[in-house]
């Protein structure tokens, strides 16, 4: 995660041809993107765009208000930064002007912090500047960020504010602004925030709004903030997990690390796939087992392309049994063998959650998936079982239990219901 800014510089052209990036050729919405984006998502693993890919980044690129209900895990996050990043590619920035163009706006700092990761990957090829900031650190280099000037701002609404206050941001130059998960900012009670921060918004911009629900105050708001909106709604299917055996294990986040190692010293022999949503927690993760006497590998985004492929080799072959990895570094993993998945830290979509524990029961084999759960994530579950449409079992005898995370739960659960 880079709290400072992100400088995504163009790869050199192509002698023969200046100016020409060879590029994978993409049909539907991909094809609009410019090849330096094409080339990113080749990079990334992507064969086709999703619905609201499909639906969204043709009415953004024409400059449209849009209004998306979509479920996590849908590929909205893709769905809005590829077409914003061609836009801002394509804009010259005003002269002497360091202030952000286009604002997202999340409501956690993992949200936002994912969102970054996600335009750092797709805007690799491009010569754009991106910052992230959110409570709960110290600002000094989020505002050292600022003061170099960002193209893309992804913000969190309490830090935003702080440092707006402070004289640190200016919104004057907001060419499109992006309201990301706008129920759970709702859920959170960041409305007066968001009311804050839209009227310091220019009147003249492009906004989008994005909610996995449609109750009345999300779609007051969306009222206030869209005009002539493009509107789509995407309701994925939830996939068939039969043949995975899928429980969650209550733990406070102190004893994460104590439960980890006491679930790996059962299993040797094993090939286990181990989730975290940081790329610093992977190698945390890793020093921790090894501290414990288990031998792991980390695999992210900010591992070189020759250590990720060594890592990788190890795991593939059997030399080593644990392999700790982030959503987006795991994208292309492709391993048969893989007994269980363990989920460190649960998903912040609960597509993902998915897409994660289908890494094991291959080829007709049957799996296990672990999921750890705290009192901060009860959120995160309440989601993954809505969308799987089941609860998922509980282990309450294992020795790190945590009477406060699993009543949190209980208690989640049926006021959502």
């Amino acid at each position: 995660m880079h709290l400072a800014t992100n400088r995504f510089k163009a790869d050199k052209p192509c002698p023969a041809r200046p100016g020409y990036f060879p590029a994978p050729q993409f049909s539907g919405s991909f094809a609009l993107l410019l090849p330096q984006l094409q080339r990113a998502l080749a990079e990334a693993g992507y064969k086709q765009p999703t619905p609201i890919q499909e639906k969204a980044i043709p009415s953004l690129l024409e400059g449209r208000d849009f209004f998306g209900c979509a479920q996590t895990g849908t590929g909205k996050t893709a769905a809005f930064t590829l077409p914003i990043l061609q836009l801002l590619q394509q804009r010259k920035r005003p002269a002497f002007s360091t202030a952000p163009r286009v604002l997202v706006l999340a409501p956690t700092r993992e949200l936002a912090a994912q969102i970054s990761t996600s335009v750092s990957s797709y805007g690799r090829h491009l010569n754009l500047r991106q910052a992230v900031i959110f409570g709960g650190v110290s600002q000094a280099g989020q505002v050292a960020a600022l003061k170099r000037g960002v193209d893309l701002l992804v913000a969190t609404p309490g830090r935003l504010l702080d440092l707006i206050q402070q004289g640190f941001i200016s919104l004057r130059a907001i060419e499109i602004f992006v309201l990301d998960e706008a129920d759970r900012m709702l859920d959170m009670g960041f409305l007066p925030d968001i009311r804050k921060i839209i009227a310091k918004l220019p009147v003249s911009r492009q906004s989008l709004f994005f909610s996995a629900t449609l109750e009345e105050p999300v779609l007051e708001l969306a009222r206030a903030l869209v005009r002539d909106a493009v509107s789509v709604k995407i309701a994925p299917q939830s996939p068939v997990l039969e043949r995975i055996g899928q429980k969650v294990l209550f733990v406070d986040k102190n004893n994460k690390d104590a439960l980890l190692s006491n679930l790996l010293s059962k299993q040797s022999g094993s090939r286990i796939l181990v989730f975290t949503q940081m790329k610093h927690m992977a190698n945390r993760v890793v020093k921790k087992l090894a501290a414990s006497g288990i031998e792991a590998v980390a695999i992210h985004g900010n591992k070189s392309q020759s250590a990720r492929t060594e890592a990788l080799a190890h795991f593939k072959s059997g030399r080593v049994k644990i392999m700790v990895a982030t959503d987006i570094a795991a994208r292309g993993i492709d391993v048969d063998g893989i007994s269980q998945v363990i989920n460190y830290d649960l998903p912040i979509e609960a597509e993902t959650y998915v897409h994660r524990v289908g890494r094991t029961a291959r080829a007709g084999a049957d799996g296990d998936a672990v999921s750890f759960c705290s009192a901060e994530d009860r959120f995160y579950l309440s989601r993954i079982e809505r969308f799987i449409r089941k609860p998922l079992a509980m282990d309450l005898t294992h020795p790190f239990h945590s009477t406060l995370a699993a009543g949190e739960k209980n208690n989640g659960s049926r006021k959502g219901n």
